[in-house]
């Protein structure tokens, strides 16, 4: 708790001891004295309340909360309601204390990004070692980092190994394992051993200060909504005045009883103050940024998060973002031969091979290679593969490979990323080779699909059969494939036009213009990606797509306490309005109305910082 918190506790603490004895004292004390007693109370603890009315008074501010409470316990004062005035301004610096300590723990929850900007870097000249700030160090430089510092700049390791801790950067608790000729990050904090790094960045356009900028950004876009509270609380205020002051001269003028309607008049005032709307909407939207923070999820603003709320259409490049970006086999098609036997042979003609393809289908195979069983390996670059396998001469690698040889491939296999086998004058089949999927691609799915996302669709510029295979395997509602990225553009504001509300996920390199054109542009795996933190809405500082779902769940679980926030007090307040301009409503169930209301949608807006988004 902050000092200032802690003098308006001591405030609250002596008023309240003030009003107590006066309230409790067991004698009649005289006029002046239990006056006394009540001005000192509410002084104490609503002089700043004062200070602020007049001063916004004189500078032409007039019709804000500070007055609003000014006038009702004052007002109170003149027809001689002492513990009502206190206690309406004891309650309203409660809720006020409320207000800062909650907006504190959302600020805080932000702000613990901030610590991952180093104050110093250790940069190292041959034998000689310098501290010096991290703006200071130029590209190529060597800094040198010990175990518990905070990395200074981008750059990559040129000697030593460590684990590092990324949670700061990426929401990720697990620290990752690095060493020479692994890129790092600013702000990724070094667990052990010592590491020096060749800086590749300048501090200005390191990760760390690119995340902050960010963050400090995102705070000054509001949502409709917010800025709808904000107008709302300028043109309703001034109205509220006015009502309450027809409501106590009016009526006084035609039936009389002057304090009564002077009262009902004050409790109308009192009520209707926009607190609870002013502080608990933008405070939602402030936690909803802090608490997605904590997670790697960095949101641009509160009206990214109203977007993200209505979004019932998300689109997927694939490469990068569902796939893992290197190959795997994801299908076999054998003739005349069984699946494995098939893969037996193009293992075996491979095994001389370093290529990405080859790889993969020896981690396929999964056996160790008997290459005293193959002779005569000839290598086509480009094209494929030939060998002879137990005396037997075999064919492996493209389409064009297969049509040079005169061998007939069926159809549906000529496709991008497939390996065709066959023998001198047979065709045995084909291995089909994709992205490996990444391990959270499908649960990333059907969580979307549960939040009510009514259509997945993925981009590529794969061939159809492979693309078709991956969105099969995944679950994806629709696939479009063999795409150029302009014509990804054009996919997407195809299903725009639809009237969908589209949101399109990227992995923030090559896909800045569809990042742009979306409703919402997401870039995941965006750890020191300009082109992601330019265009995107909101990005995800990991490869992890179920952080997906996670966005779009916070975004609808701040969306849904703004809107409770904004039901309960409109209704309550409502009631209470009508009540006290009846007659039927004292000052306490005012202050319950104005400060209790507040409180209620504070707390609940304290909700969208909790880690659980549901």
């Amino acid at each position: 708790m902050k000092r200032k918190h802690k003098r308006m506790l001591i405030r609250l603490a002596v008023a309240l001891l003030l009003t107590v004895f006066a309230v409790l004292i067991p004698i009649d004390l005289p006029f002046p004295v239990e006056l006394i007693i009540y001005l000192v109370a509410y002084f104490v603890i609503g002089y700043d309340v004062l200070w602020r009315s007049a001063r916004n008074i004189a500078r032409g501010q007039v019709f804000d909360e500070n007055f609003l409470m000014t006038v009702a316990t004052l007002g109170a004062f003149l027809l001689g309601e002492y513990l009502e005035a206190v206690g309406v301004m004891v309650f309203y610096q409660t809720g006020e204390l409320f207000s800062a300590i909650a907006v504190g723990n959302s600020r805080r929850s932000i702000s613990a990004l901030m610590s991952i900007r180093p104050d110093t870097a250790r940069r190292i000249d041959g034998d000689k070692e310098e501290i010096v700030s991290p703006e200071c160090i130029a590209i190529g430089e060597i800094i040198e980092v010990r175990a518990g510092e905070r990395i200074a700049l981008d750059g990559v390791i040129v000697d030593g190994k460590s684990s590092l801790d990324l949670s700061a950067l990426t929401g990720e608790s697990l620290p990752k394992d690095v060493g020479a000729g692994d890129r790092v990050y600013s702000g990724a904090v070094n667990l052990f051993g010592v590491i020096k790094i060749r800086v590749e960045s300048v501090f200005s356009e390191s990760t760390a200060s690119k995340i902050l900028e960010l963050v400090e950004n995102s705070a000054a876009k509001k949502a409709r909504s917010e800025r709808f509270i904000t107008r709302f609380a300028r043109y309703y205020t001034p109205c509220v005045v006015l009502a309450a002051l027809l409501l106590a001269i009016v009526p006084s003028v035609i039936f009389g009883n002057v304090s009564e309607w002077i009262r009902r008049g004050l409790v109308f005032l009192m009520v209707s103050c926009p607190c609870a709307l002013v502080i608990s909407i933008p405070l939602s939207f402030f936690g909803g940024i802090g608490g997605a923070s904590r997670e790697g999820i960095l949101i641009k603003g509160a009206t990214n998060i109203e977007s993200l709320s209505k979004v019932d259409t998300v689109v997927f490049d694939k490469t990068g973002t569902l796939t893992e970006g290197g190959f795997s086999v994801i299908g076999i098609k054998a003739k005349k031969m069984s699946e494995a036997e098939l893969l037996e042979i193009a293992a075996h003609l491979e095994c001389e091979s370093n290529h990405p393809i080859a790889r993969s289908i020896f981690r396929a195979y999964g056996k160790d290679i008997d290459r005293s069983r193959i002779v005569n390996v000839r290598e086509r670059l480009g094209f494929g593969v030939e060998a002879e396998l137990d005396g037997k001469t075999y064919y492996a690698g493209n389409m064009r490979y297969m049509c040079e040889l005169g061998i007939e491939a069926e159809s549906e296999a000529d496709y991008q990323s497939a390996i065709h086998i066959s023998s001198e004058n047979e065709y045995l089949g084909c291995i089909v080779l994709s992205d490996s999927i990444k391990d959270g691609s499908k649960k990333a799915i059907e969580s979307l699909k549960s939040l009510g996302i009514k259509h997945t669709v993925m981009l590529t510029g794969d061939m159809k059969i492979t693309a078709d295979i991956v969105a099969n395997s995944l679950g994806i509602d629709e696939v479009c494939s063999e795409l150029l990225p302009s014509q990804k553009v054009d996919a997407v504001e195809e299903l725009i036009a639809k009237g969908r509300k589209v949101a399109f996920v990227g992995d923030g390199i090559n896909d800045a213009p569809v990042i742009s054109r979306a409703d919402v542009g997401i870039a995941m795996g965006a750890i020191g990606s300009d082109a992601a933190i330019e265009a995107a809405d909101i990005v995800l500082m990991d490869d992890d797509p179920k952080k997906i779902a996670v966005a779009i769940s916070r975004a609808k679980k701040t969306m849904r306490i703004v809107r409770q926030n904004i039901v309960f007090a409109l209704f309550v307040k409502g009631i209470i309005l009508i009540l006290g301009a009846l007659g039927y409503v004292g000052m306490w169930l005012a202050i319950f109305g104005d400060v209790g209301v507040m409180i209620i949608a504070i707390l609940n807006s304290m909700r969208t910082l909790k880690n659980k988004s549901r």
